[in-house]
């Protein structure tokens, strides 16, 4: 199991950008990670998946806007996500998989991700 730690979530005004952390207890190469967000209307949503060597997926929905990747010698998931817009706004959860290969897109069974973080909180205001 890994246990993952999310970060830089803040309160940041629409057009900006803001990248997000997701530090893992062990090594992430070995593993399919992915961002999910949610909020009190939604259900949570997967945004973005990485194999454990490193090849992205992104859901329609954001692609252009959002660019996921890791650096394997800090052990650490990024998020990052330009042109924010109020719609941003949600909790931020990261989520790891026992397995390098992810899914092909669009993912469906999210409990394909053994693992989860606490999330961070996004809020873009107008």
């Amino acid at each position: 199991q890994l246990q993952l730690m999310e970060s830089g979530g803040a309160s940041v005004q629409a057009g900006g950008s803001l990248t997000l952390s997701c530090k893992a207890s062990g090594i992430i190469a070995t593993s399919c990670m992915g961002w999910f967000r949610q909020t009190p209307s939604k259900e949570r949503e997967g945004i973005a998946m990485i194999s454990g060597s490193g090849i992205p997926q992104y859901d329609d929905s954001v692609k252009g806007r959002v660019s996921i990747y890791k650096d394997y010698t800090k052990n650490t998931l990024y998020l990052r996500i330009d042109s924010l817009t109020p719609e941003d706004t949600a909790m931020y959860y990261c989520a790891a998989a026992r397995y390098a290969t992810c899914p092909s897109w669009p993912l469906t069974d999210r409990s394909f991700f053994a693992d989860w973080g606490q999330g961070t909180q996004v809020t873009v205001s107008s």
